[in-house]
């Protein structure tokens, strides 16, 4: 709730100081550099504890990448990790960390991707990169990894941590 409000009055004090045709006033400052870095890096600690918060109570034994991805292999697959330009097949689902319904193969079928061509979340296209053909995962996606402050304009909301099963069936 406190990060809502904190970026629904960072978006508040953009707008109003973007406003062009009126004359600015002693009142209204723009956040700087600093403020802005400040307020990402407070998000971006929230976010992880969230997502810890989330690993502990599920049991699950998930690792962190330098990127901030969180990952857990289910069924290593055989074979070679998957490269960039590699073509995969995957089933998958995926939801919001607070278990809120976003995307399923169950409706859109398996989704094709070739690895750091296809237009994916960054966090979902560095996950890949840790499975092998059969291979089976759980990705935890936070914000700056997934679709950000916008969202997708879809299903997914703004500044959600994602959390994703990829079980991936082919790989031509």
């Amino acid at each position: 709730m406190l990060v809502r409000l904190l970026v629904i009055a960072l978006l508040s004090l953009v707008t109003v100081s973007c406003n062009s045709g009126h004359e600015k006033t002693g009142a209204q400052k723009r956040p700087g550099k600093k403020e802005l870095a400040e307020l990402n890096r407070y998000m971006v600690a929230k976010d992880r504890e969230r997502i810890e918060n989330y690993i502990a109570r599920k049991d699950l034994k998930m690792t962190e990448t330098q990127s901030g991805l969180w990952y857990m292999i289910k069924l290593e697959g055989k074979g070679n990790f998957f490269t960039d330009n590699d073509r995969v097949t995957m089933e998958y689902d995926c939801n919001t960390l607070d278990g809120t319904y976003c995307y399923s193969s169950k409706e859109s079928g398996p989704k094709e991707v070739i690895v750091g061509r296809t237009r994916i979340e960054p966090g979902l296209d560095q996950g890949l990169r840790f499975l092998k053909p059969g291979g089976e995962a759980i990705f935890i996606i936070p914000p700056f990894l997934g679709w950000g402050l916008p969202g997708d304009g879809g299903k997914i909301p703004s500044r959600a941590v994602l959390v994703y099963n990829i079980k991936v069936i082919d790989n031509k």
